[in-house]
């Protein structure tokens, strides 16, 4: 069994122009109400839910690293081919330098196409882009490890290229994605965090199962990656069904049924919880689970 640490992920959109004006001061009561509690403040990387006002991934995280100077930040999580690989590690460098090494450095594949469509960025296969994703995960290593850095991959390459200040010690870098086959493999030669999440202890099983098979056959030490889990929670006193939210899981019900499933995942090995509470702007689900869930965990 594990000792847990908790993260908010905050509520990055609003529903409507409206909403937007009080969406970071929602943000920011909720997060003054974790502080003490949860160790991590995560902000989603997208630029569109269709006309609803979004804000952008690392422009919201750089404002919370120096407003929050006692909680880790981390990007739930950048998507590879949104930035410049190069860029990419030059902006984690830069952010954990500037914060005192409180970053989680976050990224995966990319998935939404609706956004590299309107934005004009290609929008290759998933296989292509877990090859990308690796290429970039390689670069940032090489960037934050050499001085200068040079790579020549099948996708992505630098030359002659400096990060400096190199982060002394690196931020974790997190890989998000459940892919059996393939994302997952990228997680067991790469990553120092995973994260997988809105599934359901089974299938998270399913995926840890994978990535000890992957492991075993890059020769990774399985037990060093951190577990991670990205959550959303439903947490009423009486344990009130959410509305459904397509084929996303839940963590819902009572106290008691939320302390269960959650028991299920750090049974797993889970070491990070990443959560959002659907109830949001209303605090009462966070409430009851600061009072009643987190310290039965």
């Amino acid at each position: 069994m594990t000792n847990p640490q908790f993260g908010w992920v905050i509520q990055p959109s609003a529903r409507d122009a409206a909403g937007a004006k009080t969406l970071m001061d929602d943000n920011f009561r909720f997060i003054e109400r974790i502080r003490g509690d949860f160790s991590s403040i995560w902000v989603e990387d997208h630029f569109q839910w269709d006309d609803r006002p979004v804000m952008e991934c690392w422009t919201a995280l750089s404002m919370l690293a120096a407003k929050y100077t006692d909680l880790t930040i981390g990007a739930l999580v950048l998507g590879q081919s949104y930035r410049n690989p190069a860029l990419t590690a030059k902006m984690m460098a830069t952010l954990h330098w500037l914060t005192g090494g409180r970053l989680i450095a976050g990224i995966g594949a990319g998935w939404k196409e609706d956004e590299y469509v309107s934005y004009d960025w290609p929008y290759p296969s998933a296989k292509v882009r877990i090859e990308q994703l690796e290429e970039t995960v390689e670069i940032i290593r090489a960037m934050w490890t050499g001085s200068p850095a040079s790579y020549e991959g099948k996708h992505y390459s630098i030359k002659d290229a400096y990060c400096e200040p190199r982060p002394d010690p690196p931020p974790p870098l997190l890989i998000g994605g459940g892919g059996e086959r393939f994302t997952l493999r990228v997680v067991a030669k790469h990553a120092d965090w995973m994260n997988v999440g809105l599934c359901d202890a089974t299938i998270y099983a399913r995926k840890l199962e994978a990535l000890r098979g992957h492991c075993e056959q890059v020769g990774r030490d399985y037990e060093s990656i951190v577990k991670t889990y990205f959550g959303f929670v439903s947490l009423t006193p009486e344990g009130r069904e959410p509305e459904p939210r397509g084929d996303l899981h839940v963590v819902s019900g009572n106290p008691v049924k939320v302390i269960d499933e959650l028991g299920s995942f750090i049974e797993l090995g889970v070491e990070h919880f990443i959560l959002r509470f659907v109830d949001f702007p209303d605090m009462r689900g966070l409430t009851l689970f600061l009072e009643e869930v987190m310290p039965k965990l």
